[in-house]
């Protein structure tokens, strides 16, 4: 006699989701750092992101070194945390031959699907060292909406 085991649909699609949508990060990420090679030209910073989860809130600590808090566009629409920015170079290099370019610079964009429903209204944004940091407290129930939030 075969053993059944029950299947937790509500836990396990969500995980699948997650691993799925994490193996696509990992592959745009290193494709994504390989296109000025490849193409000649200026590519998209792909920041590395940390999404965490305490009792409260979701915190979301991204590494985006060389930047100041106004350059951040940082919204959250239906259950999606969405930053977006663009870092500059800080001068052009006249007269000079670079022997190696690997520090990035233009736009990004990266949309994040929150893994519950979140208090738009209450959201906190830092910037710090390097990293942007935002925390965003969870409810029960939530509405749509956009929310635009100032990073301090």
């Amino acid at each position: 006699m075969l053993d059944l085991t029950p299947w937790r649909k509500k836990r396990e699609v969500p995980r699948l989701k997650d691993d799925i949508d994490e193996l696509f990060d990992k592959f745009i990420r290193n494709f994504s750092s390989s296109l000025p090679e490849i193409f000649g030209g200026e590519g998209e910073i792909w920041p590395s992101v940390d999404v965490l989860e305490d009792k409260k809130n979701i915190i979301v600590k991204a590494e985006i070194p060389g930047m100041s808090p106004s350059d951040f566009d940082i919204s959250i629409s239906d259950n999606i945390l969405t930053i977006k920015g663009e870092k500059k170079q800080e001068k052009e290099e006249k007269d000079k031959n670079f022997y190696m370019m690997e520090r990035q610079y233009g736009t990004f964009t990266r949309s994040i699907t929150l893994p519950v429903e979140v208090n738009e209204e209450k959201v906190d944004a830092s910037y710090k060292d390097g990293v942007l940091k935002i925390v965003i407290p969870k409810k029960k129930e939530g509405k749509e909406s956009k929310i635009k939030i100032k990073v301090k």
